[in-house]
Parts: C-alpha cells; structure tokens; sequence
C-alpha cells in the first residue's frame, strides 16, 4: 500500500488508542507483522507549547522503521506550526489527523466528529498541515466518522476536501459519532467513499479477524485497514493479518501459557519505558484484554489487577494452567467499549452554518483519543 511518499508492505494500520498504543503496545504489535503502526494521538497545541506529557508521548521503538503520529487540532496555525516540529525535530515520517473523537468533552467545544461540519475550516486545517509537510516528504492523512450522526453525513464532503487540499488518504470509521462505537459499522459508506476519490481509503470499524479485514477490502474495494479494538490483549492479531493479506493460511490461537508469556513482554517493554513500577501499573488494564475468554478466576485476574512489579506478576502468571486452549468460542467477537447510541454533544447553534461563526475554544484541543 502506498501512502503518499510511504511504501507499507502490509496494508494494515494500528489505530491510535488513547493509554494503548504507546511505544511499548506499538512495538510488540510491529513485532508480530509488517503494517503502519501509529502514536497515541497528541494535541498540535501541546507540541507547539512544549507540553512535558506531549512530548514525552513521542518515543519510539527501534523496530518502528516509519514513525507515525496522529495530531489532533482546531487551528490552523497551530496544527502548522506542530507538523513542523513533529517533522524537523522528531523525524516522524507520517502525520494522521483526527477527526473522528466523539467524546462529548471534544465535540462539545466543536473539536473531534463534529469539526467537518464545519467544511471551510477543516479545509484550513488541512492545506496547514500539507503545506507544513511538504517540504519533508512527509504524507499528511486524515481519519474521520460518517458524519454527526444520520442526519448530518460528511465523510463524503469531507473525502473530497481532503483530496483536494493534498492529502495522501483517508480513513474512514463506518459509524457515526452518535453510535459512539455501539452497532455495526458501515461497510458500504467506505465503499461509496472509495468509489468517489482518487486518493487511498481505509476502512476502520468492526474488524474482530484477519477473515474481516479481507472480506472488508473484497466488499468495499478499499486499499487497506485501520485496526483497533479486535487487537486489544491479541498483538498476534498482526501475524494473522499479515500472513492473511499475503495469502498464507496462518491464523494464531496461543495457549494460556504463549498468552502469559506475551502480558510478561509487553509488561517488560512498558517498565523499560516508563521504569518498572509505573510500566506494570500501565499494564493492569490490559489484563482484562488478555486474559478474555480464559478460565482463570477473578481471584488471579483482581490480583494481576494490582501489580507493582515483576516478581509479583511473575508469581501470578506462574499460577495460570499453561496448557488451556484459546477460546475459539472470541474469535470474532467485540472486544472493547461498546456502548449505546447517544446525542452528540455539540456548541450552541453549530448545526445552523456549515460556516464558522467566531474562534473555537482552545480547550477543544483535549488529549482524548478516538475516533
């Protein structure tokens, strides 16, 4: 696949999770297959002020060939001025960004989902970041929701003014932002988007397996994938992936004991980047994930719960039976939030004008990912 000046053996994209795909999650997922593996999403604001926590986010694991970073953004300038900088001082190689956040906290300040209403400033925003990049080489792309909600569709308008202002493709989440990530994904808008642009489209919303992924690039003629949710506690879901978009029949369904082994990795690689302490108190969330399906008690999982070191979860892990299975019986089914439908929380008056009326407030920029 390729994206702008970028070849991407796999045409597979990890999608930025908000406190997951961190350098350590990134690095045991490029481990397990080739693809474009994307940084936790930061605000152009906080590069631009050089904010600690921002930049501290920019770390990147050896095996990270393209560095890629989603930017999130409601200015112009701003989102310039951080494309720059993510480009001059921190060799990122790919810069995505967000417009699919449908967190109320983003979208009712008019950041996230509910920017491409607004279609003149999400131009702006756009031929900010491709003129910024442009002197790097650097491919600017975008990801985006259908639309507000089924009322208030713009994954079209929007796909064409990302075409035009230059970018090098376009994800799209088949959901909208009322649907939050409750329902099933619409297949069949990524499709009409793809049929309406010259520049690559990537699907994004309910690929559980690898079988999803082709059956999603078969049905909608779309050039690759964005993958979230189906990876969480399941970084082998690469392998499948890669081995799948080669045609190599090759689908991992790892003992507890290969499970165990991979949390005490990924653990490892968090304590390496963030000391031991922190990194397996990072880890607690994932245990969940992990362990989904497995029949190990709530005892043992409310104690993996509460790690603070190696030895502790070494001991714990030790208590799980090797030799179970994988649950074939998850195997294609949901795995993180869900939810259920909810009205999108917007500023007043902003379904008046597809205009902008006045300054947006600059606390749009949240740090909330999605999308």
């Amino acid at each position: 696949m390729r994206i702008g000046t970028l070849d991407v053996p796999v045409p597979v994209v990890l999608a930025p999770m908000a406190g997951v795909t961190n350098a350590a999650f990134r690095q045991l997922c490029a481990e397990q297959g080739a693809g474009l593996y994307v940084c936790e999403m930061i605000t152009s604001r906080g590069i631009v002020e050089g904010d600690r926590t921002s930049l501290q986010m920019l770390t990147f694991a050896a095996n990270e060939s393209i560095r890629s970073v989603q930017l999130y953004g409601i200015d112009p300038e701003y989102i310039g001025r951080a494309v720059k900088i993510l480009c001059s001082d921190h060799g990122v190689a790919h810069v995505d960004l967000n417009f699919g956040c449908p967190v109320p906290k983003v979208t009712r300040k008019g950041g996230g989902a509910a920017l491409p209403w607004k279609s003149t400033l999400l131009g702006q925003i756009l031929e900010a970041a491709v003129q910024a990049a442009e002197p790097f080489g650097v491919p600017i792309t975008m990801k985006t929701r259908k639309g507000i909600d089924d009322d208030h569709l713009t994954f079209l308008e929007a796909g064409r003014i990302a075409e035009d202002a230059g970018c090098a493709a376009i994800g799209l989440h088949g959901r909208t932002a009322a649907q939050h990530y409750s329902g099933r994904a619409d297949w069949a808008a990524i499709g009409e988007l793809k049929a309406a642009l010259e520049i690559p489209v990537l699907g994004n919303g309910d690929i559980w397996e690898a079988e999803d992924a082709l059956r999603m690039v078969r049905e909608t003629g779309c050039d690759g994938v964005i993958v979230g949710r189906g990876c969480l506690g399941r970084p082998w879901l690469f392998a499948d992936l890669a081995a799948a978009f080669e045609g190599r029949d090759l689908r991992v369904a790892p003992s507890l004991g290969d499970v165990a082994r991979v949390m005490r990795r990924h653990a490892e690689l968090l304590g390496e980047w963030l000391g031991e302490e922190r990194g397996c108190i990072e880890f607690r969330k994932h245990v969940a994930w992990y362990l989904k399906g497995f029949r190990a008690g709530s005892a043992i999982r409310g104690q993996l719960g509460t790690v603070s070191s190696y030895a502790a979860l070494d001991a714990l892990l030790a208590q799980l039976d090797p030799a179970e299975p994988y649950p074939l019986d998850q195997l294609g089914v949901p795995r993180g939030r869900q939810g259920s439908p909810r009205r999108v929380v917007l500023p007043d008056g902003w379904l008046t004008s597809r205009e902008l009326e006045g300054a947006l407030d600059p606390a749009a920029e949240d740090g909330t990912s999605g999308g």
